[in-house]
Formats: structure tokens, C-alpha cells, sequence
């Protein structure tokens, strides 16, 4: 049951999307300093990890053992679709796109929830829904295609651009296996084991492909992933799930259009990136769609 929310509910809301957004600027900077960047990932879910378990010893008093087979099974396939294979994406995407363009096409998450969710009979298609769905599919289209909507369909579009929405499809696939977790897990369990268990498989995959030298990372590399540990995924988690306590999961969800927004004016700010004009009317449109599909709709979604 919702509480009665206060500013500094909103504050902290409004500042987890402001994180979620610098974590497109944080990616980038890595990928770009780095040709093999899966050690750095892996670090730094193992960093959020080690932060999320204090947090739950701190509020919980302990941390509980999956207890089942299935649970294992869920808890690996966690680790592998929301954070193995869409890090893969991410940091690999983000070395051939720019942050602010990448930050516009995940956007589209939520309304790949809804289709999804009406597809599998989780909920009921309505027109509202329908009609935001077509318009953010339209304006995520504009955005892959650099400014012409018909690229992707054209088969104009490069690796880079595949790859974010490798980060959209993964992500799906993440949040209805959360909605599973939930039934089993605390929150908080839920983040600890994708983050460990994600962690692990980005770790092995480093260490497969080697050309892992931390010595030699630059103070941006690991400025950047202390960012993408502590307040990227630590913090904003956090924040974001107390607004979810406080003001119900449909109303904090709407603050994730926010998201694109600031990363794209960080990704301006801090990486000089400019983008089309026909760009961000598209960015326009896909966050116009989210925000008309999933309006009071109760549903938690991934932005970085």
C-alpha cells in the first residue's frame, strides 16, 4: 500500500533517474577507453553486489539462500539476461553509438513490457496503450535509424544500433523473470543475486577473452565505474524502490522518462554529443508513447 510521499521521496526520485541517465555517459566513456570493457562490468556489479548485501544485512538482519533448484534456475537466468547479456550489449553497443542516442532507443523498455505482457495474457491491450505503443515504436525507429524511421527496416542500420536493442530485448526478458522473483525474493535478494550471479558470468567471459589490465585503466575508467557501482546501480535502485514503497510502482514509473532526458543533455554537457534534430524529435515521440502506455500502469523497469 502506498504511503503519503513527502519532497524528499520526489527529490530522491528525480535524482535516481539523473543517475540512471549518467550511467549511459559512464558506459561510454568506458567503452570508448576500452577494447575488452567486461572486467570493468563485471566489477562493477560485483561493487553494487558487495553494497546491496550490507544494505540487506543492515534491513533484513541476513541474507537468505535460494532454497530450490527452480529458485537456482531463476536466480542464474537473472544474472545472465539482465545483467550478463544486456552488459554485453551495453558496453559493446556503446562503442559504435553515442550515450545520447542509446539512452533514447532503451527507452522504448516500457512499452516492449506492455506488448509483451498483453502477448503472454499478463494484461489487457487497451486502445490507450495500443496507440503509445505504435507512436514510441515510430519514434524508436527515427532513433535507430539516425533520423530516417525506414533504416532498420531498409537494412541501413549497423552493428552498434542492433546491439541497443539487444539491451531492449534482454531487458524484457529480465523484468518477467523479476516478476517471478518476487514471489521468492525480497527486492533487495532479487538485485543481490542478479548482480553476483551476472557478475560471475561477465568475469569468466573477461577472463575468455583476456586483455585485462586494470593497472592499466585510466582515473575516468575507474571513475566511471565507481559511478556505475555506487550510484548507478546502488543508490538508484534503492532510491527508486522507496519511491515505489511510497508512492506506488505506476506513479514512480513514470519518472523514467526521465532518463533519456538527462542523458542526453550529460551526454551534451560531457561528451560534446550533438544530436539530429530529426533524432531527438523521434526521442520526443518515444518518450510521448511510454509515458501514454504505461500511464498507472504497475510495472518496474531497467534504464542503464
Amino acid at each position: 500500500m502506498p504511503q503519503k510521499p513527502n519532497s524528499l521521496t520526489y527529490a530522491k526520485l528525480i535524482a535516481a533517474m539523473f543517475f540512471w541517465g549518467g550511467t549511459w555517459i559512464a558506459g561510454r566513456v568506458i567503452a570508448q577507453e576500452l577494447t575488452a570493457p567486461l572486467a570493468v562490468a563485471s566489477l562493477r556489479f560485483v561493487l553494487s553486489g558487495a553494497i546491496v548485501a550490507g544494505v540487506l544485512l543492515f534491513t533484513e538482519g541476513s541474507i537468505p539462500l535460494p532454497q530450490d533448484g527452480r529458485a537456482w534456475g531463476l536466480v542464474w537466468a537473472l544474472g545472465f539476461f539482465g545483467i550478463f547479456l544486456y552488459g554485453l550489449c551495453f558496453f559493446y553497443g556503446l562503442q559504435r553509438i553515442s550515450a545520447g542516442r542509446g539512452a533514447l532507443v532503451v527507452a522504448l523498455n516500457p512499452a516492449v513490457i506492455v506488448i509483451l505482457a498483453w502477448l503472454t495474457g499478463k494484461e489487457r491491450m487497451t486502445g490507450r496503450k495500443a496507440i503509445g505503443s505504435l507512436i514510441a515504436f515510430a519514434g524508436c525507429l527515427t532513433v535507430i535509424g539516425n533520423g530516417d524511421p525506414l533504416a532498420l527496416i531498409n537494412g541501413d542500420v549497423g552493428l552498434g544500433e542492433w546491439l541497443i536493442l539487444g539491451c531492449v530485448a534482454s531487458w524484457a526478458a529480465y523484468t518477467f523473470l523479476g516478476w517471478q522473483a518476487t514471489h521468492r525474493f525480497s527486492a533487495l535478494a532479487t538485485t543481490l543475486y542478479a548482480s553476483l550471479s551476472g557478475a560471475l558470468l561477465l568475469g569468466l567471459a573477461a577472463l575468455l577473452q583476456g586483455d585485462i589490465d586494470p593497472a592499466g585503466w585510466s582515473w575516468r575508467v575507474w571513475a566511471s565505474m565507481g559511478f556505475l557501482a555506487l550510484f548507478g546501480t546502488a543508490i538508484a535502485y534503492t532510491w527508486f524502490t522507496a519511491a515505489v514503497h511510497q508512492l506506488g510502482a505506476g506513479h514512480a514509473s513514470v519518472f523514467i522518462n526521465l532518463v533519456p532526458v538527462f542523458a542526453v543533455l550529460q551526454a551534451a554537457l560531457l561528451l560534446d554529443e550533438r544530436l539530429r534534430p530529426a533524432v531527438l524529435a523521434g526521442g520526443l515521440l518515444v518518450i510521448a508513447g511510454v509515458w501514454l502506455t504505461t500511464r498507472q500502469k504497475n510495472t518496474l523497469e531497467k534504464t542503464a
